[in-house]
């Protein structure tokens, strides 16, 4: 645990499901937290609950698509905590429709949410976790694999953030940066309109991608699982 002791880790999306999920393992190891979300209220309520058990949470509202946003997010982490010492890339949306029905501002919001996003926090980023030899982490999607009906938005952005990730990988490893994406199947949460209180506890729980990311920070620095796919270990109905 010392090894995470006043480390800093910024986690876009984290007000809520995976990304509020992987907040709660870090803090529970003794790392100072930054969240971002698009809504300032939704975003100092999540930080406010994740901090009533103790430890640091820095909220910031910020939207991904907005690289100067992001780049103000990293400002203020430096100026409050001094370092960044791991980025969780997770903020995305969900928009599931035949390619007659989809809109273009579901097509935009997607790819600019779901991707560009990721660029522009890892772009914000990157000085400051090379300078602290981090860590990256993305949050893909089997999506990004495997492909569906109803997904061309969707499937089009997490194939673009598998990619991108794994490219990422091989531009910063001699920089002694590493850099996974996590490929989650069905996770109990709100994304996509889903309602986590709905009794299906077959689904992986945030608090499970919480406990991988905990497991990727303290694994051996030789080794570096670069590309992780996830399921649920039984299925269910959707």
């Amino acid at each position: 645990m010392n090894q995470f002791k006043g480390k800093v880790a910024l986690i876009t999306g984290g007000t809520k499901g995976i990304g509020y999920g992987i907040a709660e393992a870090l803090l529970k190891m003794g790392m100072r937290i930054v969240i971002t979300g698009r809504d300032k209220d939704t975003t100092f309520k999540a930080a406010y609950e994740l901090t009533e058990n103790g430890g640091k949470v820095l909220p910031l509202a910020a939207d991904v698509r907005d690289y100067s946003a992001m780049q103000m997010v990293v400002k203020e982490t430096l100026d409050a905590y001094g370092q960044l010492d791991v980025l969780i890339a997770n903020a995305g949306v969900g928009h599931f429709a035949p390619i007659s029905e989809l809109t273009i501002d579901q097509w935009k919001e997607s790819i600019g949410v779901n991707l560009t996003g990721v660029f522009h926090s890892v772009k914000a980023s990157l000085e400051a976790i090379k300078k602290s030899k981090g860590y990256i982490i993305t949050i893909s999607s089997l999506a990004g694999a495997n492909f569906f009906e109803k997904g061309t938005a969707y499937n089009a952005s997490k194939f673009g953030v598998t990619g991108f990730t794994q490219a990422l990988m091989l531009d910063v490893r001699n920089d002694d940066v590493k850099v996974t994406t996590i490929m989650p199947g069905s996770v109990s949460s709100h994304f996509g309109g889903r309602s986590p209180e709905d009794g299906k506890d077959w689904r992986i729980q945030p608090e499970d991608l919480g406990q991988m990311v905990v497991d990727l920070l303290q694994m051996h620095p030789r080794t570096l699982p670069s590309k992780i796919e996830v399921r649920p270990s039984k299925t269910g109905s959707s």
